[in-house]
């Protein structure tokens, strides 16, 4: 994966923070390469990307994490277990995803649905694509984004 493909959506995830969450503090930490034993989450959100460039973005929380992330969106509180949770963070990878869009016009990606995977697992990436993981620190809790994105020839 291009690396420069990266930062539009670490711009992006910072950017819907701020306008969304309003955490102007959201810091990434240094992005790595995806390997094996794959980092666990409790509830993760996936958009599938394609165009002249495919592969997939996710966002990924710890249960807490996203209870606090989500209920500060909506601004009451959500359920662990209720409907608000997942499609809160749908929404957010959503928006994240039509953010970085906006900077990557020369790929003409097109975004699917969000999808919602809850309980212990790892966030599976196209086969043979690099997945670039961030590690992000908001006011409401650690999280994670994973990015794999491969150019077509």
């Amino acid at each position: 994966m291009e690396v420069a493909l990266i930062n539009p959506f670490i711009n992006a995830t910072i950017g819907t923070y701020k306008l969304m969450l309003f955490d102007d503090a959201l810091k990434p930490a240094a992005p790595f390469i995806k390997k094996q034993p794959y980092p666990h989450y409790d509830i993760s959100t996936t958009i599938g990307l394609s165009g002249k460039a495919t592969g997939m973005i996710s966002i990924a929380y710890s249960i807490d994490v996203a209870v606090k992330t989500i209920s500060a969106m909506v601004g009451t509180q959500v359920d662990k277990d209720g409907a608000d949770l997942g499609d809160g963070i749908g929404e957010i990878v959503n928006i994240v995803a039509g953010y970085a869009k906006k900077d990557l016009t020369q790929y003409a990606l097109e975004i699917s649905l969000p999808s919602v995977i809850k309980g212990d697992h790892f966030v599976v990436t196209p086969s043979g694509v690099p997945c670039i993981v961030v590690p992000f620190e908001s006011k409401y809790g650690k999280f994670t984004m994973e990015v794999a994105l491969v150019t077509k020839k």
